[in-house]
């Protein structure tokens, strides 16, 4: 059966049956409606980890025994004086055992002044004497005050556990992946609204003179969860303003809500089919759903543009539906099925999070497919099209004439040249921008929050006043068993933690030679010339004999030595300089005894995720364009035409890497997505505007009359679906969350853009590239 059979079939099938079809989608919608109710939020640690990764790799083996990244620093500080008052411990005391009893918290991994395992050691008379820093007899008298500040002091946990100048002290604990008194996966939002209902709200309030401050990955959570509820509101605002949009556009309220229901039908859709496949909403990709809605809006207007076409040469509902439905069939799958490619593309980035919202996006469009290109149509076959309809219709076209006369002349000769002379002038400055793009975050604090957000005031508050923070990178030594006895290895490390301290970005690093050298020291009463490592071992075994393993600097049998290195931030460029310093140090001095290994610590984690950025940013894209090539090669069976398409999308693609290097935007989990949703989604505008065009240049038409014609059918619709698909998502600017604000900043860009290409630079490329199109102009 030849492509024109095949549309004349399924047009009989859908259109002659127009009662079952109807009734097939209400009782799918139900059921789907149903499901949706039983769809969770969920956020997982792990869903962020390129678990393939070699960095992720030793981070996994190693999380267990020195902790991961995932970890709480509840910090307690004071304005004015020092920790070292009744009010302080007794409030340090009660956070240090709500902290205990947090959901998730691995408590053999909680460390303050009044956990057993922060212990200090010293050299008394008769050999070494230690105990916790906080001993069992604690009275807050001014003795016992004096004393513990003594001890703090000799355990040398000034800057870690306690601020560099006594003004504030830590909780630090780790998560654990699942809720130990249920056994399902750990809810993080849940975590974070106990820490801020069992300390925040409690310490704060009853200790006046405290502040507390808390990060950690569980608090990002939390809060871009808070966060998320509110984006709800801007969909609501969003929806409005799409409805009198397609009011405006359509002329007619049942039209408006039939394209309404068809958009929301396919979200329904979308929620419904997430629990059935086994998944479920991360906070992450909460908007994906509210950019589903904005697509099929889009989508739902192209159909009703054709209808309204056909209405407007005198055909009535039934036959317009079904001449709709027939002409926007190749061209409306085709573009459903690019913007489903652009979402299945970035399932290649191993990381969990990413794919999820992949397989949540391509549910969406692929509701999109039924909802749009079937239930439309059929819905559109029951309107009785009336005399005053027809009226609004033609006064919409002298309106637009203006325009269109205008618009047009970009096919002609002189104006087709001005525009791909401008074209090439953005092409230069995209290519001499867009390289500026970092791999990463490019700003202080956690980016998917606002710079002002209360979390990134506690992290710059906690980076301020202690030697370390939440951004860590930890180096595994991997070496022979008893290699903290062997002077050789203990050397090698010793020199590895002073090269990396003199790396620019590096606030602190701590390892077991720097404690072993103070160590020695007291055994020969503290004189500083002694801080070294001891060459004769038995001294070595008296330097190292006192470190626990639960310090997390050495395993049991001394075989792996962790080397912590704090960082000033988590900027990409401070990662790659940290990074870059480490594998040039073990590629100079790495050897079969002493091996170092990247990375755990979240700075690890970070280190991975942009490294598996990089990795896959062209690949996408490259997948991304192949595809969208070969349907359009597929479709329209010209090579011009397809470069008439792709072509304007290439050019603005480059133009959103500029952008973000402008605007400081990192390309990251959050924003490499949105470059391949940008072309995915980008391309319907081109779809649209080459298959009309294409239909009056194989009869002969000249391209400028052709494009004029183009544009009064289709130029309404793919305006109007710029501008839609704009407002969906320029609402989440004003979101309380960084990453949806700079989400919505990229799509906003590409999506008007991409317009402004399909209107502007498509016909001026098809004037110089399609065959004999310059002898018909």
């Amino acid at each position: 059966m030849r492509h024109g059979g095949f549309k004349q079939a399924l047009t009989r099938l859908i259109f002659g049956h127009r009662g079952v079809v109807i009734g097939l989608f209400a009782a799918a919608t139900v059921f789907m409606a149903w499901s949706a109710t039983q769809l969770r939020v969920e956020a997982g640690f792990t869903k962020l980890l390129p678990t393939r990764h070699e960095y992720m790799q030793t981070f996994l083996e190693y999380r267990h025994d020195f902790g991961g990244a995932d970890r709480v620093l509840v910090a307690l500080t004071v304005d004015e004086g020092d920790i070292f008052t009744p009010e302080f411990f007794q409030a340090m005391k009660e956070a240090t055992d709500e902290v205990f009893f947090i959901t998730g918290v691995d408590r053999a991994q909680v460390k303050s002044l009044f956990t057993p395992n922060t212990r200090f050691t010293e050299v008394v008379e008769d050999g070494i004497a230690g105990g916790p820093v906080i001993p069992d007899d604690f009275t807050p008298t001014p003795e016992g005050l004096e004393r513990v500040r003594e001890n703090v002091l000799k355990a040398g946990i000034a800057g870690r556990l306690v601020a560099n100048d006594f003004s504030g002290a830590i909780i630090s604990a780790e998560l654990m992946e699942v809720n130990p008194n249920t056994g399902a996966v750990l809810d993080y939002a849940e975590v974070s609204r106990e820490l801020e209902e069992k300390i925040r709200d409690r310490i704060g309030v009853e200790d006046v003179d405290v502040t507390v401050h808390i990060i950690g990955f569980a608090k990002i959570v939390g809060d871009i969860t808070e966060g998320a509820r509110r984006v709800v509101v801007f969909f609501g605002i969003a929806f409005v303003i799409i409805a009198l949009l397609v009011y405006l556009y359509t002329q007619s309220v049942r039209l408006t809500a039939i394209s309404l229901t068809c958009s929301l039908v396919a979200v329904v859709w979308q929620l419904g089919l997430l629990p059935l496949l086994g998944f479920g909403m991360d906070p992450m990709s909460i908007l994906v759903p509210f950019l589903i809605f904005s697509i099929g809006v889009s989508h739902g207007v192209q159909m009703i543009g054709a209808f309204g076409a056909e209405v407007y040469a005198g055909a009535d509902a039934g036959k317009a539906s079904r001449s709709s439905f027939q002409r926007l069939l190749v061209p409306g799958g085709i573009a459903l099925l690019s913007d489903t490619i652009g979402f299945i593309a970035i399932l290649v980035i191993e990381i969990r999070i990413i794919q999820e919202m992949a397989v949540t996006a391509s549910v969406g469009v692929a509701s999109i497919i039924f909802t749009n290109l079937v239930l439309l149509p059929v819905l559109l076959s029951f309107l009785r099209v009336d005399k005053s309809y027809r009226d609004k219709l033609h006064r919409r076209s002298s309106f637009m004439a203006p325009v269109w006369d205008l618009l047009f002349r970009v096919s002609r000769p002189r104006a087709a040249a001005v525009v791909v002379l401008v074209a090439t002038g953005l092409l230069g400055f995209g290519l001499w921008k867009g390289h500026e793009v970092q791999i990463g975050d490019s700003e202080k604090g956690v980016p998917e929050l606002r710079p002002d957000s209360r979390y990134n005031r506690d992290s710059e508050i906690i980076t301020d006043r202690f030697s370390i923070g939440v951004d860590m990178l930890a180096v595994i030594v991997e070496t022979v068993p008893d290699g903290c006895i062997d002077y050789g290895v203990m050397t090698t490390v010793d020199r590895f933690e002073w090269f990396m301290r003199n790396v620019e970005g590096v606030h602190s690093v701590i390892a077991l030679p720097t404690v072993a050298r103070v160590i020695n020291a007291g055994w020969n009463e503290g004189s500083l010339k002694w801080r070294v490592i001891p060459r004769n071992q038995d001294v070595l075994v008296q330097a190292v004999a006192y470190v626990p393993t639960g310090s997390g600097l050495l395993n049991n049998d001394c075989s792996v030595l962790p080397v912590y290195i704090f960082t000033t931030d988590h900027r990409a460029e401070t990662i790659n300089r940290i990074v870059d310093a480490v594998k040039s140090w073990r590629e100079e001095n790495g050897t079969d005894r002493v091996r170092f290994r990247l990375a755990t610590g979240n700075v690890g984690v970070m280190a991975a995720t942009n490294e598996e950025v990089s990795a896959a940013q062209f690949p996408i894209l490259l997948y991304v364009f192949s595809a969208i090539i070969v349907l359009c090669l597929l479709s329209f069976r010209s090579v011009a035409g397809t470069l008439c398409v792709v072509l304007p999308l290439a050019l603005v693609s480059l133009l959103a890497y500029a952008l973000m290097a402008l605007l400081g935007i990192g390309l990251k989990v959050n924003t490499l997505p949105v470059v391949a949703l940008g072309v995915g989604i980008g391309v319907d505008y081109g779809i649209y505007i080459y298959s009309r065009l294409a239909e009056d240049l194989k009869q002969g038409v000249p391209l400028p009359q052709a494009y004029r014609h183009t544009l009064s059918i289709t130029g309404n619709g793919v305006i109007f679906t710029g501008c839609t698909l704009a407002i969906g998502v320029c609402t989440w600017i004003f979101s309380p969350l960084q990453f949806q604000a700079d989400m919505g900043i990229l799509l906003t860009f590409m999506f008007l853009v991409n317009m402004l290409g399909a209107i502007l630079l498509l016909p001026a490329l098809a004037h110089w590239l399609l065959p004999g199109s310059r002898e018909r102009a």
